[in-house]
């Protein structure tokens, strides 16, 4: 949007439409017009990719030039012949891991990222265990060593 000067806003007009205009000129000779962009050079040496028509039969005949022939089958009986003798062939598997052909279960990924955390939880369960044996023997009598050891016995006999 234009703002009007109050002193002769029409001949800023004209000098921002000179300048527009210059713009528009400065633009097209840098973009080549429709009519050069069929030739492989423009006026200032670009050089503009040719068009490949693979499945599109151009009317013009300058643009037929441009078109690819059509592809022409290969003949494929000698691999076949080669891949049929292939299969003739007796293949010996050799051994296979049936724990890699068989499913696992969906949290088969999460067991194996915790079995570390569990392992370390597991020493530290032990050795609080361990150490609330070692403090109930040392505040107990000989006598609940007594009953700890007859305990231990009977539940090692019942396991049996």
């Amino acid at each position: 949007m234009v703002i009007m000067d109050s002193e002769g806003g029409v001949g800023s007009l004209e000098e921002q439409a000179l300048k527009r205009k210059e713009r528009l000129k400065n633009l097209k000779r840098k973009n080549p017009s429709n009519e050069n962009t069929t030739s492989e050079t423009s006026s200032e040496g670009i050089v503009l990719p040719k068009p490949k028509f693979r499945s599109y039969n151009p009317q013009d005949e300058k643009l037929q030039e441009s078109k690819l022939e059509d592809a022409q089958p290969v003949e494929v009986e000698e691999e076949v012949k080669d891949l049929l003798e292939a299969g003739k062939e007796k293949v010996v598997l050799q051994d296979l891991d049936i724990s890699s052909l068989a499913p696992r279960k969906p949290d088969w990924d999460l067991k194996r990222d915790v079995a570390k955390k569990l392992e370390k939880l597991e020493r530290r369960t032990q050795k609080a265990i361990a150490e609330l044996i070692w403090e109930r023997l040392k505040e107990g009598t000989q006598d609940d060593l007594g009953a700890m050891v007859t305990m231990t016995d009977n539940r090692a006999t019942e396991d049996d």
